[in-house]
C-alpha cells in the first residue's frame, strides 16, 4: 500500500490530468467558436474600414443578446455538474430538457427583437451611415437564424456540466472548417458564387452553425444527456437561480461594453477598425482564462455534489496555475510582437499603429484576466453567481465606463488613455474575486 504521502502526491496530478483533460476541449472550443467571428473580421477587411466596422459592431450586438442565454447555460451547467457528481444522471436528464424549452422560447424572442431593431441600434452608437447600412444586412441575417448559435452554446453547457467537453469541440471544429469553406467565396464571389460581402459573411455563420447544432443533438440524443419528460420547474427554478445573477452579469459586461465602444468610436472609423482587430487577437487570450474557468466550475461542482471538498480546492488550485502560465506567454507575445499580429488583418498603417499600442496594454492584463476567469469559475460552481454579478457590475460601469467618460468626454485625453482603464477594471476584478473564494466556507454548499 503506498504511503500517505505517496498518495497525497499522486492525488493533484490526478487532478491536474482531469482539468487539462476538461479545459483542453473547452479551449480549444472557444478558441475555434471564437475564430468564427475573427475569420469575418479577416475577410471582410479586404472590403475597407467600414465593413470591418460593421461587421464588428454586429458580432458585439450579438454578443450582448446571448447575456441572457450565458447565464441559462451557466445555470445548467453547475445544476448537472452537480446532479452529476452525486449519481443522479436522470434528474440531469430531466434538467438539460426544461434547460432547452427554456432557451427555445427565449430565442424566438430575442430573434424577433435583433431582427427588427438590430440595425436602429447601430445608428444610436453613432455609426456612421454607410456603417449603418452594412452592419444591419449582417445583424438581420444573424439574427434571424439566431436558434443555431444559442443551440450550439446550450448544448453545450449541457455536456460541460456531464464532464463531456470533448463533444462540443468536435462540433465547432466543424463549424469552423464549414465557415471558412463558405465565408470567403460568399463574400467575395469565388467558385462560381456571388460576391455579397458582408451578407455573404453572415449566410457563411448560419450555415455552418446549423450544422454544429445539428451534430451536438445527435449526439446529446444518443449518450441520453437529455431525458424527454414532463417538464420539471423545481430543477428549471435551480437552474435560474444560479444563472440569472450571471445574466445580469452578463448584461452588465456587454450593455457596458458597448457604451466602451461608443467612446472609440467617437475617435473615428479608422480608431474603431484598430479597437475592433485588437479585440478579435486579444479574445484568443481569453481562451486559455475561460477553459479553465469552465473546468474549475465544473470540477467544483462535481466535487461537492460528491461531498469531496478538498478535491474541490486542489482543482481550483490546479486550474488556476494554468491559466496563469499559458496567459503570460500571451502577455509575452502581445507585448513585443503587436505590429505583426495586428498586420494579419489590415496593412493600413494608422490601423497597425493603434492596433499595436491596444495589445501592448492588452499585455499587462493577461495575468488579473486569468486569475479573475477560474476564481469566478468556482465562485459559480459553489453557486455564489450573485457576488460575481455584483462585481462586474461595479468594476465594468463604476470602473471602465465611468473612468472612460471622464477621460474621453471631460478630460479629452487620447485614445490610448480610454484604453488604458480596462487594466483598473481587471486588476480590481481579480482581487475581489479572490477575496470572495478564500472567505466561502466550501462545507454544506447546496444548490
Amino acid at each position: 500500500m503506498p504511503s500517505p504521502s505517496v498518495t497525497s502526491h499522486r492525488k493533484p496530478v490526478s487532478i491536474r490530468r482531469n482539468v487539462l483533460l476538461l479545459s483542453l476541449p473547452v479551449l480549444l472550443s472557444s478558441l475555434f467558436q471564437r475564430l468564427v467571428s475573427i475569420v469575418d473580421v479577416f475577410l471582410t477587411g479586404g472590403l475597407g474600414a467600414s465593413a470591418i466596422a460593421a461587421t464588428g459592431l454586429g458580432q458585439l450586438l450579438m454578443v450582448t443578446t446571448m447575456t441572457v442565454f450565458w447565464g441559462l447555460s451557466t445555470g445548467v451547467t453547475v445544476v448537472i455538474s452537480h446532479l452529476w457528481g452525486a449519481g443522479r444522471r436522470e434528474d440531469a436528464g430531466r434538467a438539460a430538457y426544461v434547460a432547452c424549452l427554456a432557451g427555445l422560447v427565449m430565442t424566438a424572442l430575442c430573434s424577433l427583437a435583433g431582427y427588427h431593431w438590430g440595425g436602429d441600434i447601430t445608428r444610436m452608437m453613432g455609426a456612421t451611415p454607410n456603417v449603418q447600412n452594412l452592419a444591419a444586412e449582417y445583424i438581420r441575417l444573424i439574427f434571424l437564424w439566431m436558434i443555431w448559435t444559442t443551440g450550439l452554446n446550450l448544448l453545450s453547457a449541457i455536456m460541460h456540466g456531464t464532464g463531456d467537453t470533448r463533444t462540443p469541440m468536435e462540433a465547432i471544429i466543424l463549424v469552423n472548417i464549414l465557415h471558412v469553406l463558405l465565408a470567403w467565396p460568399l463574400i467575395y464571389g469565388k467558385w462560381g458564387m456571388p460576391a455579397l460581402g458582408v451578407k455573404g459573411a453572415a449566410i457563411a455563420i448560419n450555415s455552418s452553425e446549423f450544422v454544429g447544432f445539428t451534430y451536438l443533438l445527435i449526439q446529446a440524443l444518443r449518450k441520453q444527456y437529455i431525458t424527454f419528460s414532463r417538464p420539471d420547474f423545481t430543477l428549471f427554478g435551480k437552474i435560474w437561480k444560479v444563472g440569472w445573477p450571471v445574466a445580469l452579469e452578463r448584461v452588465a459586461q456587454q450593455s457596458g461594453q458597448l457604451f466602451y465602444s461608443s467612446f472609440i468610436i467617437a475617435y473615428g472609423t479608422t480608431a474603431y477598425a484598430a479597437h475592433q482587430i485588437g479585440l478579435s487577437i486579444e479574445s484568443l487570450s481569453f481562451m486559455p482564462g475561460a477553459g479553465m474557468g469552465i473546468a474549475a466550475a465544473t470540477l467544483m461542482g462535481q466535487s461537492l455534489g460528491a461531498g469531496k471538498i478538498r478535491r474541490a480546492k486542489i482543482s481550483h488550485n490546479e486550474a488556476l496555475r494554468l491559466a496563469v502560465g499559458v496567459m503570460t506567454v500571451m502577455a509575452l507575445l502581445f507585448f513585443f510582437a503587436p505590429h505583426l499580429l495586428i498586420g494579419l488583418f489590415s496593412q493600413d498603417p494608422d490601423v497597425i499603429e493603434k492596433g499595436s499600442m491596444f495589445l501592448k496594454l492588452v499585455a499587462f492584463a493577461q495575468v488579473p484576466l486569468a486569475i479573475s476567469f477560474v476564481y469566478a469559475g468556482s465562485l459559480r460552481g459553489t453557486g455564489d453567481t450573485f457576488y460575481v454579478f455584483i462585481v462586474t457590475l461595479l468594476a465594468m460601469w463604476g470602473i471602465r465606463v465611468a473612468l472612460s467618460w471622464v477621460a474621453a468626454s471631460w478630460l479629452h485625453l487620447s485614445l490610448y488613455a480610454v484604453w488604458g482603464v480596462f487594466l483598473i477594471d481587471w486588476y480590481c476584478r481579480g482581487a475581489a474575486f479572490a477575496w470572495r473564494y478564500h472567505r466561502r466556507d466550501l462545507h454544506g454548499v447546496v444548490l
